[in-house]
């Protein structure tokens, strides 16, 4: 491997005051998000996008990179404080981080998290920077056949795990392929449900989309609820300093477990879909079956804090392949993101194996950065974030909503954005009330294009028998699997358990 490749990228990223100094302020941001219950990566992401709008494509990528890494950082505050976890995947974290908050041992709770998401971080960004070489030759043997299937895969993958429905997330996937249909035919020029409105001839613009659907749902979901954003019961454990660094400790006592958990989170990571919430239980699980005394596990172990922590900051490394390299996400999270770096001019697919290299190898030197970073970040603002759950609704809200419409309009500059941000935002609204999934539609939105493009091509090369390609057979195999495997989980559910087919 071309060291010069590899290594010009950090050098780039350390020596740059700009850059470096991007890092330091993405990071308070994400563990802000992280550690308020219910925001999380992905509003932070969508909050962002107005910010890094107009930036060169990697200081804008490195920026909001960086801050979806440490997002589960800051989440795991709340966890161990209250036992509210700030986000989904740091729910596992609360079975043994919390009992020990309980027992006095606050500090090395937040310690072991903090250690474990730091080095479960890195080794993610190692983990991709490996996986590099095997996986160049893979990505050059797509064709435009392939990645016509890669997109369905995708949509279908991801609806399968957003929630308990698949003909949902099937619907809300294809709901956002149509929406992605809306502008001038790329091979015809003719209008597509346009209704000669000259600001949609470029398509449904992407920022005013994730806004409406993410950002404007939350708070209106916020602002019915009313209160403060999290309930919580009972007093602050208290720590101190020395407690913390305790707990740093216990990460390195316990290396062999943080290596495994890291690996295992990472891999996960890589496997579209499954996301935080898998790759964290699994390793919890992993966690008890392979240590000693695993009767410990539930009441206090700090060998429960360290497996969920390492596996939720290294899974973004691993969830960094797909979506970089086949423009799949590897979790709702990287779907947002997908969407950014759209916005920002990048174009994942198999290029970047050919022409995006440099870019990818700063993204992965910015993971690293930023999870490392992080640590003594979080010892000096921890007793900030640990208030946050007490923030009321009722002042977040008209932030939020300022931000949302400025992104919309700035986006493009056109005020019919605010309209079509105020329309998905019902829409959005309406899906997270009666539980539809919202990423599949950001999916098939960005994925819509590529899709769309791909079966053109391969129409042209081939005509209807690339279907019968080798890899094209696999790829509908593989849909058809995804399927099945749903269906025979529904029927273990029992004829007691509703799941909406």
């Amino acid at each position: 491997m071309n060291l010069d490749a590899m290594f010009g990228p950090l050098f780039e990223i350390i020596t740059s005051p700009y850059l470096i100094g991007l890092i330091l302020l993405a990071i308070p941001i994400g563990m802000f998000f992280g550690a308020v219950p219910g925001l999380g990566g992905k509003l932070g992401i969508v909050l962002l996008i107005p910010f890094v709008f107009g930036m060169d494509a990697l200081p804008g990528a490195v920026f909001l990179l960086a801050m979806h890494a440490v997002v589960h950082t800051g989440g795991s505050v709340p966890s161990i404080l209250f036992g509210v976890p700030g986000t989904g995947p740091d729910a596992a974290t609360i079975v043994d981080g919390y009992p020990m908050a309980q027992k006095g041992e606050a500090g090395r709770a937040l310690g072991a998290s903090l250690g474990a998401s730091g080095i479960g971080g890195v080794i993610g960004a190692l983990f991709l920077a490996a996986m590099l070489p095997v996986l160049r030759p893979v990505v050059l043997a797509f064709s435009p056949a392939e990645f016509f299937l890669l997109a369905l895969f995708g949509i279908t993958f991801i609806a399968m795990l957003s929630g308990d429905s698949l003909i949902k997330g099937i619907a809300v996937g294809f709901l956002g392929l149509m929406v992605s249909l809306v502008g001038l035919d790329p091979h015809t020029g003719s209008q597509r449900f346009t209704f000669d409105q000259l600001f949609l001839w470029d398509g449904v613009n992407v920022v005013a989309a994730v806004l409406g659907i993410f950002a404007i749902p939350e708070m209106m979901a916020l602002g019915v609820k009313g209160g403060a954003i999290a309930r919580v019961e009972g007093k602050m454990a208290g720590y101190d300093i020395w407690q913390v660094l305790d707990g740093i400790s216990d990460v390195f006592r316990n290396w062999w477990l943080t290596l495994r958990t890291s690996i295992i989170g990472a891999v996960i990571g890589a496997i579209p879909g499954l996301g935080g919430d898998a790759a964290s239980w699994l390793c919890y699980g992993h966690a008890v079956q392979t240590c000693k005394n695993p009767e410990n596990f539930g009441k206090g172990d700090v060998r429960g804090v360290i497996a969920p922590e390492t596996a939720n900051n290294s899974k973004e490394g691993g969830s960094l392949l797909p979506t970089l390299f086949f423009g799949v996400p590897g979790s709702s999270g990287m779907a947002i993101l997908l969407g950014a770096f759209v916005m920002l001019g990048i174009q994942p697919g198999p290029q970047m194996a050919l022409t995006g290299m440099d870019l990818v190898w700063s993204l992965i030197w910015a993971l690293a950065l930023a999870n490392l970073l992080s640590i003594p970040v979080f010892l000096a603002m921890a007793p900030a974030f640990s208030l946050l759950v007490f923030v009321r609704g009722a002042l977040l809200i008209p932030f939020v909503l300022v931000l949302a419409f400025l992104g919309a309009y700035l986006s493009e500059g056109a005020w019919e954005n605010m309209l079509l941000l105020f329309g998905l935002g019902i829409l959005g609204y309406y899906l997270k009330k009666f539980g539809w999934p919202r990423p599949p539609f950001v999916i098939g939105l960005v994925l819509g294009s590529i899709a769309e493009d791909s079966i053109h091509k391969a129409l042209a090369i081939w005509g209807p028998t690339f279907f019968l390609r080798p890899l094209s057979l696999v790829l509908i195999g593989l849909i058809v699997l995804t399927v099945v495997v749903y269906i025979l989980r529904l029927r273990r559910a029992g004829p007691g358990v509703k799941m909406d087919v």
